[in-house]
């Protein structure tokens, strides 16, 4: 891109650029996808990369990425969308996470599913930030007769410093003039009066291919879902060095599918002595139903009663 004095910089979305960015957030350990949303990811940036942005509807997603037919419907079959919402989590926890100073933002922007990019500047697509109808509104403006207003301009400035200057005289004097008023208390650390959970991979009985995508995929939804609430502070294993604060809990759990019924055990389980602090179990009938729908329901659950659990073990006294 070539600036007005004549200068080259480089446009945010360079396709180079781009491409660079994208394997570097794939490469990352903090993105939490699936292989099926980094492909879904993989293919909707090099299609605005290839100027087919305004191609990327749900049922082409659908079928280049999914593998659906030309039956597909969207309406009955919403794995697009809930891949979509997947991905837009992972990319945010990214880079919150890791890539707060990476030099281009890759986003979904809700309602479509093209990709957006950003520089670390912030500024989007190169040339935005000109607006033509700017530039005449300012010609217009140098061409018409001065009118009253202008005529109080240099009268106005003036005064309102000055009230500025009376202001600034009052205020010490007020100051002085009032009681002391005591120092604020200390607020205690946010951290402290939280606790952290590590998310642990969910374990698949059985020789279920489908047993082990879910359970992967359970544990990529709860690490959003509970990344949410308020009171709890969130870890994956997969995480090296990380230190948790105290208290510390583990989330365990166990996937087994049987002919067409999902069985799913989960744990919570105290890191200081090994006691289970919680614990439930969910089954669900899979016929009828996509992997992605489950996923989405089950960890939105149970991210809320170990958030509601947590939220009256802090009120309890004794604690």
């Amino acid at each position: 891109m070539v600036s007005d004095e004549g200068r080259t910089s480089p446009a945010p979305h360079d396709p180079a650029a781009v491409r660079e960015q994208l394997d570097r957030i794939l490469a990352s350990p903090e993105f939490h996808a699936p292989e099926r949303g980094r492909r879904f990811l993989q293919y909707i940036v090099e299609e605005m990369l290839e100027g087919r942005g305004e191609q990327l509807k749900a049922y082409t997603i659908a079928q280049a990425v999914f593998g659906r037919d030309a039956s597909f419907d969207a309406q009955n079959d919403p794995v697009v969308r809930i891949e979509a919402g997947r991905i837009r989590r992972a990319l945010e926890r990214y880079y919150l996470v890791s890539g707060s100073s990476d030099p281009i933002g890759i986003t979904i922007p809700k309602g479509g599913y093209s990709p957006h990019f950003t520089s670390s500047n912030g500024s989007a697509n190169p040339g935005e930030g000109i607006d033509l109808r700017s530039r005449g509104n300012k010609r217009r403006d140098l061409e018409r007769p001065i009118a009253y207003r202008d005529l109080l301009l240099p009268i106005g400035v003036p005064a309102l410093f000055g009230v500025i200057a009376v202001l600034a005289l009052i205020r010490p004097l007020e100051a002085y003039f009032s009681k002391p008023k005591a120092p604020p208390a200390p607020a205690a650390s946010t951290l402290a009066s939280k606790a952290s959970v590590v998310v642990e991979p969910f374990a698949a009985i059985g020789d279920s291919s489908e047993g082990v995508n879910f359970a992967k995929g359970l544990a990529d939804q709860l690490l959003s879902k509970l990344m949410k609430a308020e009171n709890l502070v969130v870890f994956s294993l997969d995480r090296p060095g990380a230190q948790p604060i105290v208290p510390r809990f583990n989330l365990q759990g166990s996937v087994v599918i049987e002919g067409s019924v999902l069985h799913l055990h989960v744990r919570l389980i105290n890191g200081a002595d090994g006691t289970v602090v919680w614990a439930n179990q969910y089954d669900r009938e899979l016929q009828g139903r996509t992997i992605l729908d489950i996923e989405d329901e089950i960890a939105g659950q149970i991210a809320m009663e170990i958030s509601n659990s947590r939220k009256q073990s802090a009120a309890s006294p004794g604690r």
